[in-house]
């Protein structure tokens, strides 16, 4: 098999694979789909200047690419790290001159343009408004978090959606059968476990779903055509191996994770968070398992756990990855190494069994609602004793209906501070 590298201008395999028309992208039918705005813009010809937002691979730059094509302008690329203003302006004035020689619009693309500071940013927003540019931007942050509001305001955002599995796997099947482009010429197959394997590891980014494509093509042995499975595990290497949110291994390291919260290991606790995070797990169903935990397997002996593991929930989904880590990180921790006590989970299971299985009785009159005229003719209230007028707010009166009189659903633990929650009968409590 001759190597992909002999071709004298040697390019990747995502950038061959790019689509060339909208009829070729894929998975953005909201974004780019036949009832899109953006359809209705190119139709009319009346494009504006637009902001792509999405993860990696989604194909912001291609679509960005098609869209300059389609409307023959010139298309200037900016890299948003390196470009300074000096380097805006002087886009800006050609820009300027060729418009003004009738040789049409020019279209400047500013990838990770959330990089741009406030000072670059408003470089640009005269020229966006009056049509001397079309922009388009492409950022993977949220844009009202990243992008200056006068310049966000002039700009249509289109989402791009994080590609499914079955699309990446489309994908790279025809990748395999191009032979202008891809790597037809090669004869190569995948097999299906292969296909899949490949797709789900690049978790929607199709640049990355093609290029380790192209790894493993080069790595295939001489005289052999096809991309096994088992080939695959030992050419992307034990990081592969590591996670399928679909299968056996995602449920194993999730109850993992669980568990070594609740054993007390932090060590062990943080492994398995590392193993979800580089799995590509979503980040609230990681942290809606931490909020769990805090109260299932911490609950009263630290009941901060609950809080702690609540505000990294929202901070996570707030900041993203990779801050996020830090967040979880901190959270997991806290629960792992906090004083541990399930006393929330039994006393509910117990109640509500009884309320399921039993007639539990009616409220106690004195507990009954006594705001409304006449309560008291019907004795709702009556005898009620108002805790905060006796010592310590507590004073000694009846809660349980009747039929549960003497009933204790909650069972105080020794630990942390539920201790100081013990009654008489706990003491064989641990």
């Amino acid at each position: 098999m001759d190597s992909l590298f002999d071709a004298p201008a040697y390019r990747p395999l995502a950038d061959r694979m790019r689509p060339r028309t909208l009829a070729e992208f894929t998975g953005q039918d909201q974004a780019a789909g036949p009832h899109s705005l953006l359809r209705r813009m190119l139709q009319r010809g009346s494009l504006q200047s637009l902001l792509f937002y999405g993860p990696p691979g989604t194909g912001k730059t291609t679509l960005a690419q098609i869209i300059a094509h389609m409307t023959r302008s010139h298309f200037v690329p900016v890299n948003a790290v390196s470009s300074g203003v000096p380097e805006l302006r002087r886009l800006i004035a050609e820009a300027q001159a060729t418009r003004a020689a009738g040789q049409g619009r020019t279209i400047v693309f500013i990838d990770e343009i959330h990089r741009f500071n406030k000072a670059q940013q408003d470089v640009l927003l005269p020229y966006v408004e009056n049509g001397t540019i079309i922009l388009i931007g492409a950022t993977t942050e949220n844009p009202f978090f990243e992008i200056n509001s006068p310049l966000l305001s002039r700009l249509k955002i289109l989402r791009l959606e994080r590609l499914q599995t079955a699309q990446i796997e489309a994908i790279l099947q025809r990748a395999l059968t191009d032979r202008v482009n891809g790597l037809g010429a090669e004869r190569l197959t995948l097999e299906p476990a292969a296909l899949h394997m490949l797709a789900d590891v690049a978790q929607g980014d199709a640049r990355s779903a093609l290029n380790l494509l192209e790894q493993a093509a080069l790595m295939v042995p001489e005289g052999e055509t096809e991309i096994t499975a088992a080939s695959l595990q030992d050419i992307l290497g034990t990081a592969f191996r590591r996670y399928d949110k679909k299968g056996d291994a995602h449920y194993d390291i999730v109850s993992a994770f669980i568990k070594s919260m609740r054993g007390s290991n932090p060590d062990a606790a943080i492994h398995y968070l590392a193993r979800m995070l580089e799995g590509g797990e979503d980040l609230r169903f990681i942290a809606r398992r931490l909020v769990i935990c805090a109260a299932e397997d911490v609950g009263m002996a630290d009941p901060q756990a609950l809080v702690v593991a609540n505000a990294a929930a929202q901070a996570a989904d707030f900041v993203g990855l990779p801050e996020a880590q830090l967040l979880l990180s901190e959270a997991v921790l806290y629960v792992a190494t906090a004083p541990k006590s399930n006393t929330a989970t039994t006393a509910i299971a117990a109640a509500r069994a009884d309320v399921r299985r039993r007639d539990c009785g009616d409220v106690p009159d004195h507990l009954r609602d006594a705001h409304y005229g006449g309560a008291a003719r019907l004795g709702h209230g009556t005898g009620y004793r108002y805790p905060h007028d006796y010592p310590h707010a507590w004073v000694d009166q009846q809660y349980l209906p009747d039929a549960l009189r003497g009933t204790r659903y909650y069972h105080p633990k020794g630990e942390g501070y539920e201790a100081r929650f013990r009654r008489d009968g706990d003491e064989g409590e641990n």
